[in-house]
C-alpha cells in the first residue's frame, strides 16, 4: 500500500467576505490522510467542517495554503480542472440519495461514467455498475427503481454510484442523516466493509455513534482542529472512565 497521503492539507485557510466583514471559516488546518484510512470529521455548526469538506471535495478553493489530492496540487486549479479531478478522484455520498426516480439502480450507478473524460463502452459501463452494486450487496436489485427500494437500499445504490469510477477517495456527507437507527447501522457496516477492502473514506457527521464506526476522529472548533485521535483509543479511554466512575459510585454507596 502506498504511503503517499491521499489528502494532504498544509496551513489551509478559508476566508469569506460578508459585506465589510471577513469571516474566517477555516484557520490554518494541516492534515494528512493516508490510503486505507476511515476518518470522521466532526464539529458543531460553524466549526468549519462543511467548508473543509467542500475544499477536500474540490467544490471550493482555499484562500491560502496547499491541498494535494492523490499527489496533485488542486489548490490552484480553476473550476473546470477541479471538476475533472473531482470526477476522476472522488466519489460522493450525500444525506439525500439523489437518485433518478425513473431509472433503475444499475442505470443510476452508470451515470458518473457518462461524464468521465476516459471513454467507457456501454458494455463496460454495465459491467462496472453491476460490480459496484454487488460490492454493496445489491446485485439482485439492479433492475429495481428507487420507489421499489427501501431508504437503506437507496443509499447503497448511491454508494455504488460513488464507487463506479474507482475513485481514490470516498467522501460521505452525513450519509445516515435520512435513515433510522437500524438502517444507519447497516449502512455503516457497508462503509466498514469497503474500508476493509482498502477504500479510503472521509465522512462528515455530527453523530458520535456514527463516528465510532470509523477508525480516526477529527473534531473541528472555530475553524481549527481541536482533537485528532484514533477511535479505538478514544473508546478505550471512555471505557476506563466509565469503570472509574462505577468504582467511585460503589465507594460512595459502601
Amino acid at each position: 500500500m502506498s504511503t503517499r497521503p491521499v489528502i494532504q492539507l498544509t496551513d489551509i485557510h478559508k476566508i469569506y467576505r460578508t459585506g465589510e466583514v471577513d469571516v474566517h471559516a477555516v484557520r490554518g488546518v494541516s492534515l494528512d490522510i493516508l490510503p486505507g484510512e476511515f476518518v470522521a470529521i466532526m464539529g458543531s455548526s460553524g466549526s468549519g467542517k462543511s467548508t473543509l469538506m467542500n475544499m477536500i471535495g474540490c467544490l471550493d478553493r482555499p484562500t491560502s495554503g496547499n491541498y494535494f489530492l492523490d499527489g496533485i496540487d488542486v489548490s490552484t486549479l480553476d473550476r473546470e480542472q477541479r471538476a475533472e479531478i473531482r470526477n476522476d478522484k472522488i466519489g460522493f455520498v450525500f444525506q439525500g440519495f439523489n437518485l433518478l426516480s425513473r431509472t433503475t439502480a444499475v442505470e443510476n450507478v452508470e451515470m458518473p461514467m457518462l461524464y468521465n473524460h476516459r471513454r467507457v463502452t456501454s458494455q463496460e459501463q454495465r459491467q462496472r455498475a453491476l460490480a459496484s452494486l454487488e460490492l454493496v450487496g445489491l446485485g439482485q436489485r439492479a433492475d429495481h427503481k428507487p420507489n421499489q427500494l427501501s431508504g437503506g437500499q437507496q443509499q447503497r445504490v448511491a454508494i455504488a454510484r460513488a464507487l463506479v469510477n474507482q475513485p481514490s477517495l470516498l467522501l460521505a456527507d452525513e450519509p445516515t442523516g435520512n435513515l433510522d437507527s437500524q438502517t444507519s447501522i447497516e449502512i455503516m457496516g457497508v462503509f466498514q466493509k469497503l474500508n476493509e477492502q482498502g477504500i479510503t473514506i472521509v465522512m462528515v457527521t455530527h453523530e458520535l455513534d456514527v463516528a465510532r464506526y470509523t477508525k480516526r476522529m477529527i473534531i473541528l472548533k472555530d475553524g481549527k482542529i481541536r482533537t485528532d485521535e484514533k477511535v479505538a483509543e478514544r473508546l478505550n479511554a471512555e471505557e476506563e472512565l466509565k469503570k472509574l466512575r462505577t468504582a467511585q459510585e460503589a465507594v460512595k454507596l459502601a
